[in-house]
């Protein structure tokens, strides 16, 4: 039956112009990619790790991508004409959000709490 081992995450982000989101990810991010045929790239990300935060709801997830530098890649991304949120500082992190070009919007944090994947 084979192994009961995770080896991995996938991650899906629904967008109303994955083209653009895509290139974004691809040229912006510059996250390494493989094109899946007609234009569908699956992008590898960094390490990972998973929260289970309480909630009056199921079946609500979040992606937040991690940084090192929250306000280096915020200059570096508004540089690129990224619309940037203002940084807010969080107990747990530093905390921003892009505008992705098909409109939706990302988080993305500078960890202050240990991070898993790298210990």
């Amino acid at each position: 039956m084979g192994t009961t081992t995770i080896t991995g995450a996938h991650a899906i982000i629904h967008s109303t112009d994955p083209v653009a989101d895509r290139s974004f990810f691809r040229d912006v991010l510059a996250l390494p990619n493989i094109d899946l045929g007609g234009g569908w790239l699956l992008f590898a990300l960094p390490p990972s790790e998973v929260a289970l935060h309480p909630s009056e709801k199921n079946d609500v997830h979040e992606l937040y991508l991690m940084c090192e530098d929250v306000d280096a890649l915020v200059e570096y991304l508004s540089a690129a004409g990224v619309d940037c949120g203002p940084v807010e500082e969080q107990g747990w992190g530093r905390l921003t959000a892009v505008t992705l070009p098909g409109g939706g919007r990302l988080g993305i944090y500078q960890p202050l709490h240990e991070v898993i994947a790298d210990t």
